[in-house]
This record gives C-alpha cells, structure tokens and sequence, in this order.
C-alpha cells in the first residue's frame, strides 16, 4: 500500500518527518492490516514496526468517535507507553484521536476518570489495562483494534496470563501482535484467540 492511501493528515505528518513512501515492512502489511486482518509481525529492531503501528491505528480509526476505546495497545512499562504516546502525537496530528497512557505509577482513580471522559486509543501495560478493565473503567464494546508492541516481554516478564485475559471479554476484534523474534508461545494465542492469523516475517 502507497502512502498515497492514507488519511490526508497522516500523510502530511509522515512527509513532515522526511518519510515519502514506505519501507519493505510496511509494503508487506499495511495493506493487509488495513484490510482487517490479524497478523504477528516479526522483524528486527529499526524495521519499522512501531511507525507501522502507529500508521495502521491513526488511518483507521481517522478521529474521535463516542467515548469507548478502539484500540487498545498493551506495552511493557511507562517509558514504553509514554514513548508510543509520542510518537502518536507526531503522526496523529490534524486529527482529534484522544490517546491516553495508561500504568502503575500513576493514581489509578485519576486515570479511570480521564477515560471515563473519552478516549480513542489506551497504550497500557497489561496489569494496569487489566486492573482498569475489572474496576469496570474500560468498555471494550467498541473495540477493533488489539495490539501488542515489542511482545517479547510478555514472556519475559511472566504476563502471558495479563494478556490472555483480555481477548475473554471482547466480542470480534483485530489482533496485531509486534515482535523482534517470533516465539513457538504465540501459536497458543493463534489457538485461543488470533484465529486465521497471518505471520510476517521481515529479516535485517
């Protein structure tokens, strides 16, 4: 897919970071995310994978839209949320998608009020997108989007059982999963809940 497809605002901001067309990952998958397909993208680090994600949320879900989340992005700690938020905020210019970090360290009833207001996206680390979920402060009936960024931290840090509880409660959905290596351990989510999923696999 050429960057000539995409939502005009995104487009303008990705030639305002000097990125014209797109690289060999994202030639591979952004059309068939755009398309609605679950897939687990593995490739190494620099490839393009969080600039791939980023593009895929801001041209589909395109702006605001009611108050429940559409995607929801699980990460591995609060510099990682806050570095995705960033890097949304540079590609999701022109829009008005309201995107908002979710983590422990910050006071778990401030934050179910800012999502009370609205939000678009949630990037969380899965313990406290979980802990938000079961307080009853996400509503995942609008959701479309399921993603998991550098996932070799869910194995690493024990939070395959965070991750897994999720899919439970939510209706049809896109899952994307991001990764530098592929591990045999996603096979079970292909089982449990990334049914007919694609693996892309991208080499340096």
């Amino acid at each position: 897919m050429s960057f000539k497809k995409l939502l005009e605002p995104l487009k303008e901001n990705l030639e305002t970071q000097g990125i014209l067309e797109p690289n060999d990952l994202q030639s591979k998958i952004l059309s068939k995310i755009k398309g609605g397909l679950s897939m687990i993208v593995v490739a190494p680090v620099n490839s393009g994978k969080t600039t791939s994600l980023v593009i895929s949320v801001v041209n589909k879900l395109k702006a605001a839209f009611e108050d429940a989340p559409r995607a929801l992005i699980f990460v591995k700690d609060k510099q990682s949320a806050l570095e995705l938020e960033a890097t949304f905020n540079t590609y999701s210019k022109g829009t008005d998608l309201r995107v908002y970090c979710a983590y422990e360290e910050y006071d778990l009833e401030k934050q179910r009020e800012d999502i009370y207001v609205g939000v678009d996206v949630i990037i969380g680390t899965p313990k406290r997108i979980n802990k938000l979920f079961y307080l009853n402060s996400i509503n995942l009936n609008k959701l479309q989007m399921f993603i998991v960024e550098d996932a070799d931290f869910v194995f690493k840090t024990n939070m395959v059982s965070e991750i897994n509880r999720t899919p439970e409660s939510i209706g049809k959905c896109q899952y994307l999963v991001f990764t530098d290596r592929y591990d045999a351990r996603y096979e079970r989510w292909e089982e449990t809940f990334m049914y007919n999923a694609e693996t892309v696999v991208v080499k340096k």
